[in-house]
């Protein structure tokens, strides 16, 4: 099953080596113009087959600890679902939408 994440290139963290450092994950990262999530920049997607996916905003460079931890917990997940969002730290507050697989 191939996990992925896609960032939003036209958001600041798409710009730099955000994503570089994302693909430690694991994950096949992946760049993608604008997904319309300007009103919460940067906004970046968890898919993968079969699993709900996620859409994050409002991310900066102190989120990648978090968002390594969600990754890590992502993988591990059958579904993609989780029963405690506590241990995702301050993602829990930057999610935009979760979509069922």
């Amino acid at each position: 099953m191939t996990h992925r994440i896609t960032l939003c290139a036209t958001c600041k963290l798409g710009q730099g080596d955000f994503g570089e450092r994302l693909a430690a994950t694991g994950f096949a990262v992946q760049k993608t113009e604008c997904m319309s999530g300007c009103t919460r920049p940067s906004t970046l997607a968890f898919r993968a087959e079969g699993k709900v996916a996620y859409l994050f905003g409002d991310l900066t460079e102190a989120d990648l600890g978090d968002l390594i931890t969600f990754a890590d917990a992502y993988k591990a997940s059958t579904d993609g679902t989780f029963v405690d969002a506590r241990l995702f730290g301050a993602l829990r507050t930057k999610a935009i939408a979760r979509i069922p697989g």
